[in-house]
This record gives structure tokens, C-alpha cells and sequence, in this order.
């Protein structure tokens, strides 16, 4: 691990991933329960639950980050942490609503080591899935029936709205020669941040916290959700397949304007000017000709944005989003377990990398 970046309390993110696996889970099943068949089963595919035959499965559902700060956004309020609970599956079934949408419009065959589901059951499942555990979402908060769940549903559609904002200016970036830093970072805002910001609050909210420590626990999950997006960019580059799931070079094979990108695009220098003149042809290249790119041709893209500073600077990027994130804890109160808590869980998203 890098000597900068900081201490990871393994042993707590550990136990708080799993409180929030172990708690979200049965609710997160029972709603994928009421959705008609076929789209229950496909649902269950996609968390895990079975395999592509339908028999039952221990496949990897994620990291289960976003339930574990719901639970902890309503402990952070004084309340219990099951108070989140709702608000925990909410998150989850938004998250993966655009994770299915996402696979599709990426062209992505793999995620958590097994065929997406576009791949497996086609491309309407897909959509039909993911537009099914959006409304499941919603239903989930509003038949609580209280006035905390109409403020935490407010919070979680406009969420949502920022989130499908994000995934849109992705696309377009795509076929883009140039996007810049502040553009790629307003865009991981809405497609990451938004989404973890909601996380953070919705539990609060529904354990009756007024709207400035809710909107100040969303300026922790908002900058959180930056450091998340940025170690994700270099991950989508550099990451060991065996690790992420997916193929080697996964953004590059896609052209994502991402950050370590976009960042050794604005350095200039050679390296810089370089990789502008082969990425500007690169787009002029229909996306059969980009898949038959091979395996050095890829390297070598990702080699000129390491020489360029882009990896470096989104590696820097994410300790300072993340500092900026544990800051915001600091402008409200809470018990001190759980500010150390949340100050684990910021911990293990920017060390996830090494």
C-alpha cells in the first residue's frame, strides 16, 4: 500500500459490509420476490442468487457498500440501525437498476466474473429488470407511510434523476475529442456521487434528521463518491481482470473519457500531445475496428496516460476528494463510533486499488 494513503481498519469495513449484506439481503430478496416472472428470475441472476440455469448460487451480489452507510446514516441520526433498512434496499435496487442499464449500453459481457445479464437473457430483460427495481425502490419507501419516507424518496428519486444526468453525459463524452477535467468530474458526480450521497442520508432521514445533518452527511457520501469514481477509473484502465471482473482495459476498449484520461489529455508535454493525436484518430474508427485492437495496442494508450501524469493525478484526486469527504463528518454531530465508521468505510474505497 501506498505510504500516503491511509490505514485501512480492515477487521471494522469487514464487519459493517457484512451488517449491511446480512441486514438489506432477506428485504432486497422479498422485493425481488414480487416482480412477474420471467424478470424475478433474471433479477435473482443478476444479484447472485442463482446461476444462469436457475439453480441456487454464491455468486458475489458487490461490495454492499451503499447498505452499510444507510445503516449507519441512521445510527449517525441516534436512531437504531435497522431504521435504515428501507432505505438500504432503496439505494441498492436504484444502483443496480443502472448497473443492468449500464452493462447494455456499454456492450460490458462481464461484471462480478459471470456473463451480464443482456448477454445471458437479451437485451429487453434487461431494460425490463432494471425499470422494475427502480419502481421497486420507490414502492419500497412510500409504503412506510410517514412523512420521513416521502422526504427520503424525494431524496432518492433526485438521486436518481443526477444518476441517469451522469450516465448521459458518459455517452456523449464518448464522441467527444476533447472533455475536460471539471466536466469529467461533474459528470462522476451525478453518475457516482449523487447516488452514495443518498446513500449516506436516506437512513437519517428516515430516522427523523433534520435536513442540515442530512444534507451534510450527503457532502460526505458526494465527495466519497468522487474518491470511489476516481480509484474505479484507474481500476478501469489498470485493474487486474481477476479483481474487477472485467476484460483488461476495459474503459479504453470502450473510449471513456475518464479521468486519468481526460487529465493526460489537459498535462501537455509529448506523452500528451501524443496521445491526443492517437485518440483523436481513434474516434474517426468505427467500434469493430476498435475491438480488433490487440492487447499491445491497448497497452501502449494506457502507457502514454501513465507518462502523461493521468494515472498519478487521478490516484492524487482521490485522496484529496477523500479528505474532503472525512472533513464534512466534522461539521455535525454524531456518536464517535460511528464517525470512525464512516471514516473506515472512506478509508477501504480509496485503498481498494492496492
Amino acid at each position: 500500500m501506498n505510504p500516503a494513503s491511509p490505514a485501512i481498519d480492515t477487521e471494522s469495513v469487514t464487519a459493517l459490509l457484512e451488517r449491511g449484506r446480512t441486514l438489506a439481503t432477506p428485504v432486497l430478496r422479498a422485493a425481488v420476490d414480487r416482480l412477474a416472472p420471467p424478470m424475478d428470475t433474471v433479477a435473482a441472476y443478476h444479484f447472485g442468487w442463482i446461476d444462469a440455469e436457475g439453480n441456487p448460487s454464491s455468486g458475489d451480489s458487490g461490495k454492499a457498500v451503499r447498505p452499510a452507510l444507510a445503516l449507519l446514516s441512521a445510527e449517525a441520526a441516534g436512531a437504531a440501525p435497522e431504521v435504515g433498512i428501507p432505505g438500504a434496499v432503496a439505494v441498492e435496487l436504484v444502483h443496480n437498476f443502472s448497473l443492468l442499464h449500464d452493462d447494455l449500453m456499454d456492450g460490458d459481457e462481464q461484471r462480478r466474473h459471470r456473463d451480464t445479464v443482456w448477454k445471458v437473457h437479451g437485451p429487453a430483460q434487461a431494460i425490463l429488470v432494471g425499470d422494475a427495481l427502480f419502481a421497486l425502490a420507490n414502492e419500497i419507501l412510500l409504503e412506510l407511510g410517514t412523512v420521513d419516507a416521502g422526504r427520503a424518496t424525494r431524496r432518492l428519486t433526485l438521486a436518481t434523476r443526477k444518476l441517469i444526468d451522469g450516465q448521459a453525459q458518459d455517452i456523449s463524452y464518448e464522441h467527444r475529442e476533447r472533455v475536460t477535467v471539471e466536466e469529467c468530474l461533474e459528470m462522476e458526480g451525478n453518475k457516482t456521487g449523487a447516488l452514495l450521497a443518498c446513500a449516506v442520508s436516506i437512513g437519517a432521514v428516515l430516522g427523523g434528521a433534520d435536513d442540515r445533518t442530512a444534507d451534510t452527511l450527503e457532502k460526505y457520501g458526494y465527495h466519497l463518491g468522487l474518491a470511489f469514481q476516481a480509484v474505479d477509473d484507474v481500476l478501469g484502465i489498470w485493474g487486474d481482470p481477476d479483481a474487477t471482473g472485467k476484460r483488461p482495459w476495459s474503459d479504453l476498449r470502450q473510449r471513456k473519457k475518464s479521468l486519468p484520461v481526460v487529465a493526460a489529455l489537459a498535462a501537455g508535454g509529448p506523452a500528451s500531445e501524443r496521445l491526443a493525436r492517437i485518440l483523436a484518430a481513434d474516434a474517426q474508427k468505427s467500434e469493430t475496428e476498435i475491438a480488433d485492437f490487440t492487447e499491445e495496442e491497448f497497452a501502449s494508450r494506457a502507457a502514454l496516460i501513465e507518462e502523461a501524469g493521468g494515472r498519478e493525478w487521478t490516484s492524487q484526486e482521490a485522496r484529496r476528494q477523500h479528505a474532503t469527504a472525512i472533513a464534512a463528518l466534522d461539521e455535525i454531530e454524531m456518536p464517535e463510533k460511528v464517525r470512525a465508521q464512516l471514516v473506515a468505510l472512506a478509508d477501504f474505497v480509496v485503498v481498494r486499488e492496492r
